[in-house]
């Protein structure tokens, strides 16, 4: 039997934007890992009877309810009070989970238990509690009216831990169907060319299913299977991943890979390869790797003219002649990058990031990405429209990486 979920997030400090709710997206992975479909996620402040109006909406669309926060011992932490009301289930104090709280407490804090923790160890009758090692808010889950409860408690720290120890092997009994999916990253097309291309593959397709996704620099196209185990998933999607991955070729740069840079590095490190930057209106955001010290050997950030002929030994004449924002001037600066650096290969980025054109008026938006390697110099022009600063930085650092990555490859 498939079941269907709704996660409802309670904080008034969630709907201000004070906090991000993390917490929905990592129970959405968890409960569709042991095939619950999540159809639905709703945030609700501390208020009981805004909170007692979204759970009547739940019950009657989902069979599977999960709450985060209020769970605590403040005057607002008043989940476990309006749930119970809600699908009318006495509360019960709990003696034993009372004293694992006091324990809690003089073992971790060094206090006498706050009698306001004692409706902590309050739970609806014949539930199932869910034990907290990382905090004083346990959690719990019931059935009733055909419906699935679970509560956990906000923090994410302590609402992962309980996630992982309690409610997904409770939500693993409930459902046979396992849910796998793959995730095949592309660059170089937008969403909406990829839209075009994928669209009649995607409407045939229901179970292993398509769908496409796009991020800020790339779209990512991601392929789900459903099955009674992860073994029978997994042989379902391999044919879909081939035939997508066969069928866009180059543009994919790899199954389940987070990132242009995570490709990149591991093609250098499995090379030996080295590589160097010179950036401009990129600012250093290329050469910001986590882990690269072993394949990245340095850089210049050089956005006055005068740096890039004295430091990185472009030519003044070149300068002159085509101006800093030019492919003439993207190719020395890769070369010298790599020169000076003694690396494999030499990566650069020149261009109008804005919010203003340059002194030759070149429009914002207009990049010219480098590449030197042993094999020749290559440059790329990019016409990226007026867009944001700080957008226009991150698609021509992944231009960038892009074009290390098919070197590389």
């Amino acid at each position: 039997m498939s079941h269907t979920a709704e996660i409802i997030a309670v904080g008034t400090e969630l709907l201000l934007g004070n906090i991000t709710n993390t917490n929905a997206s990592e129970i959405s992975r968890a409960l569709s890992a042991v095939g619950v479909n999540v159809f639905w996620h709703t945030v609700v402040g501390d208020n009981p009877e805004r909170l007692r109006e979204a759970l009547d909406i739940a019950r009657k669309r989902a069979d599977v309810i999960l709450t985060t926060g209020g769970l605590g011992p403040t005057y607002d932490d008043l989940t476990k009070q309006t749930v119970c009301e809600t699908f009318g289930k006495p509360l019960v104090l709990r003696e034993d989970v009372l004293e694992h709280i006091r324990t809690y407490f003089a073992r971790n804090v060094h206090l006498t238990m706050p009698e306001n923790n004692r409706q902590q160890a309050e739970f609806p009758a014949d539930c199932v509690i869910f034990d907290n090692p990382v905090g004083t808010a346990p959690g719990c889950a019931f059935e009733a009216e055909e419906v699935h409860v679970l509560m956990l408690p906000g923090p994410p720290f302590e609402m992962r831990t309980m996630l992982q120890n309690w409610a997904v092997p409770y939500l693993r009994g409930l459902s046979k169907e396992v849910i796998v999916s793959h995730d095949i990253m592309t660059f170089g097309l937008g969403e909406s060319p990829m839209e075009d291309l994928m669209r009649e593959r995607i409407s045939r397709m229901e179970n292993p299913s398509l769908a496409t996704y796009a991020k800020p620099s790339e779209v990512r196209l991601r392929a789900t299977a459903k099955a009674d185990s992860a073994a029978a998933a997994e042989a379902m999607l391999v044919p879909v991943v081939k035939e997508v991955t066969d069928y866009l070729g180059d543009v994919v740069y790899g199954v389940d890979i987070p990132n242009l840079e995570t490709v990149c590095m591991t093609h250098l490190k499995e090379k030996g390869w080295t590589f160097a930057t010179a950036e401009s209106c990129t600012g250093g955001q290329i050469a910001a790797l986590s882990g690269a010290s072993s394949v990245y050997r340095g850089g210049v950030v050089s956005y006055w003219t005068s740096v890039k002929a004295e430091v990185l030994g472009v030519p003044q004449t070149l300068l002159d002649q085509y101006g800093a924002v030019s492919e003439e001037c993207a190719r020395s600066m890769a070369e010298n990058a790599r020169r000076i650096t003694g690396a494999d290969i030499g990566l650069s980025v020149t261009g109008v990031a804005g919010p203003d054109p340059d002194e030759r008026n070149n429009p914002v938006g207009l990049v010219y990405v480098g590449l030197a390697s042993p094999d020749g110099t290559w440059c790329r022009k990019l016409e990226l429209g007026k867009r944001r600063r700080d957008r226009i930085q991150d698609l021509a650092a992944n231009h960038a990486y892009d074009m290390l990555r098919r070197c590389l490859t």
